[in-house]
């Protein structure tokens, strides 16, 4: 299995078509420091130009957590003009995963809370064990949520409740986070990573250009009212109608064979 790291903290691991991006900071429960930002960033960067890479899995190395949130201790030392100059830093490895323009889903087990329920927002599917707890709990230490709390979690779950669960500060179980719709999938302890990688592959088995064409219409459409959604959507139909992919598609399925799709 391929491995590239991307400094101390982020590792990319390769599954055939599938890339694995794992938060690998142990010793502080994937806290997000400046420098793991940067190396998340840098991670993201070098994905979205990775024409092999069709489906990317995010999780993490901790056993019992998926990412708490930001380095809150590393924040404490900061002065204001210090903070200021992290921000874009910070950012960027929330944006990083978000405009992933394949497929991502988060395998979240344990703690995902604040910024660490943030990545996992950030993927478009995400899949969680049973011993998961996300929320974000900004509030509860005078600040709101940064990484795309606040945008994302009310197109997933609706404003009211995002309200809710922002204003409370409060933690979500796993078996609740499900009935919520704060995750897609609910696996039995420990099989997350599997099960998220599993579903990845059944995503790269499809082709590379529709993948990404379909989550640009996806994403782009989302909240346009209909008449604006549907261009959205024959502009993403346009890019890959003349495809290597759509002419490959369209030839293995009329002589009943299995795509070996160009990827263009």
């Amino acid at each position: 299995m391929a491995e590239e790291r991307f400094g101390e903290f982020v590792v990319v691991r390769r599954h055939g078509y599938v890339a694995e991006l794992a938060l690998d900071r142990p010793k502080a429960m994937n806290a997000v420091s400046t420098e793991m930002a940067r190396s998340l960033a840098a991670a993201c960067a070098a994905l979205a130009d990775d024409r092999d890479a069709r489906v990317v899995v995010l999780t993490s190395t901790h056993e019992r957590a998926f990412c708490v949130g930001a380095d809150l201790k590393e924040r404490n030392s900061f002065s204001d003009a210090e903070l200021v100059r992290q921000r874009p830093t910070a950012r960027a490895a929330y944006t990083g995963v978000l405009e992933l323009p394949m497929p991502t889903v988060a395998a979240v087990h344990g703690f995902a809370l604040g910024g660490g329920f943030e990545l996992a927002l950030a993927c478009d599917v995400i899949v969680a064990d049973a011993t998961a707890v996300v929320g974000l709990p900004e509030v509860s230490v005078g600040v709101i949520p940064g990484g795309g709390g606040t945008q994302l979690l009310p197109r997933r779950v609706g404003a009211a409740r995002a309200a809710e669960l922002v204003f409370t500060a409060r933690r979500v179980e796993a078996g609740e986070a499900r009935e919520l719709g704060l995750v897609e999938q609910l696996v039995g302890e420990g099989d997350d990573r599997d099960e998220a990688l599993a579903l990845a592959a059944r995503m790269a088995a499809n082709s590379p250009v529709g993948l990404r064409a379909a989550k640009r219409a996806l994403r782009l459409g989302h909240g346009l009212d209909l008449r604006a959604g549907l261009e959205v959507e024959d502009a993403a139909w346009r890019s890959v109608a003349f495809s290597g992919d759509r002419a490959e598609g369209v030839a293995a399925f009329n002589e009943k064979r299995t795509p070996q799709w160009p990827g263009e």
